[in-house]
């Protein structure tokens, strides 16, 4: 009889928990519901939104929906893009409940995978902002403010930035200054860099880049998750194959927005086929996640009919890989780098050749291979050594 009191006790406890935690979902739930009806207006430009220093705020706004013990905000920030020119970029940022330590919150700058390159992509305009971010209770718990980037042509109008690492990681540093202009989240300049896949890419660039870009930061340490780091072993990876063409799909019209204007050779029509051609405009215009059969439906015809020429080996192409892969100078941080083992985007094989370069220069790296983890799995299955190697920096 006591055995069934005690079971009674423990089942009401978890229906208890159960229950209050239902409760709260549907609570952020109900307010990320609210904010959807006039979304859009956020992200229409004020006709100066790009006068004013890198880092600065444009326009803030709250967040209804938020995790529990945390206040948010939708954020319109200026940045610039490779060539120094101002642009404008969106993105969220989040904040524990409750006195910051003393000197103020680190400030946690996330790197999302790719989501796609249309202005309806952008991780802050989606229904649950918040869901992408892979870790995000865990950094809120340890006391970290999370900034959390859409990236430039994101979310509101810009430049294309994919896989463009100049440009994507300026609106990483940037976001991080405008997070602090925000003061309810207590910031200090201490910072943590962590992103996954294209994120992976944008972070470890930010961290060889902030010495000489954002000086006033001091980034404590850099963290990716199967990062893009070398896009020519990437490219190189998938030249025939239906990843590949989606990648390709994105990255080279977004190259050639970029470059082609003052690189020879740099236009879309050189590397691509007719057929790729045609067919990348739609294909730009679906989101990755939500369209990743449909995008499918139009890239499978087009495997080993996509590149004209091997952009690995063929120049302008083969250098501007080369100019936007990771692992080009020394990061003063130490870095962490996880890698699934059964992850068939961003090999293990190229992971572990791009660790071995950036220890050659001399990078502080912890390298943790996840047994079974795929590319899609691999940030949230890293988590637990992630902590492990975050506790190391305080």
């Amino acid at each position: 009889m006591r055995v069934r009191r005690v079971v009674a006790v423990v089942a009401a406890s978890v229906i208890a928990v159960v229950g209050a935690l239902v409760a709260v979902e549907l609570v952020r739930v109900a307010g990320d519901a609210a904010e959807q009806p006039g979304l859009a207006d956020f992200y229409e430009q004020p006709a100066d939104a790009a006068d004013g220093a890198p880092g600065t705020l444009v326009r803030s706004e709250p967040l209804e929906g938020v995790p529990a013990a945390s206040e948010a905000w939708r954020i319109m920030y200026r940045s610039t893009d490779l060539n120094g020119d101002p642009i404008v970029v969106t993105g969220i940022v989040v904040t524990p409940l409750g006195p910051a330590p003393d000197g103020g919150r680190t400030v946690l700058a996330w790197g999302h995978p790719t989501t796609g390159t249309d202005p309806s992509c952008a991780p802050s305009r989606g229904f649950d902002p918040f869901i992408g971010i892979e870790g995000l209770r865990l950094m809120l718990d340890r006391g970290y403010t999370v900034v959390a980037t859409d990236y430039a042509g994101m979310g509101t109008e810009g430049p294309d930035s994919y896989l463009v690492a100049q440009t994507a990681s300026r609106s990483v540093l940037d976001a991080v200054r405008a997070a602090q202009e925000l003061e309810p989240t207590e910031t200090s300049d201490r910072v943590v860099l962590w992103g996954h896949s294209q994120g992976g890419q944008a972070v470890l660039f930010a961290a060889e880049q902030a010495p000489s870009y954002a000086p006033e930061l001091t980034v404590a340490g850099v963290a990716a998750a199967a990062p893009a780091a070398d896009l020519t072993a990437l490219m190189g990876s998938h030249l025939d194959d239906i990843s590949g063409v989606t990648i390709g799909s994105y990255a080279f019209p977004a190259f050639a927005s970029v470059y082609g204007p003052t690189v020879p050779g740099a236009e879309l029509d050189e590397i691509l086929t007719p057929a790729a051609v045609a067919a990348s405009p739609e294909m730009n215009r679906l989101c990755l996640l939500t369209n990743l059969d449909r995008l499918h439906e139009i890239g499978q015809p087009l495997i080993g009919d996509f590149f004209a020429h091997d952009p690995t080996t063929t120049e302008p192409w083969a250098t501007l890989l080369a100019e936007n892969s990771a692992g080009q100078r020394a990061v003063e941080a130490p870095v962490y780098i996880a890698q699934g083992a059964d992850d068939h985007l961003v090999l293990p094989a190229d992971t572990e050749k791009f660790v071995d370069q950036i220890r050659s220069l001399g990078d502080d790296v912890t390298y943790e291979v996840v047994p079974l983890a795929t590319h899609s799995t691999i940030a949230y299955l890293a988590l637990p050594t992630l902590e492990g190697w975050l506790d190391s920096l305080d």
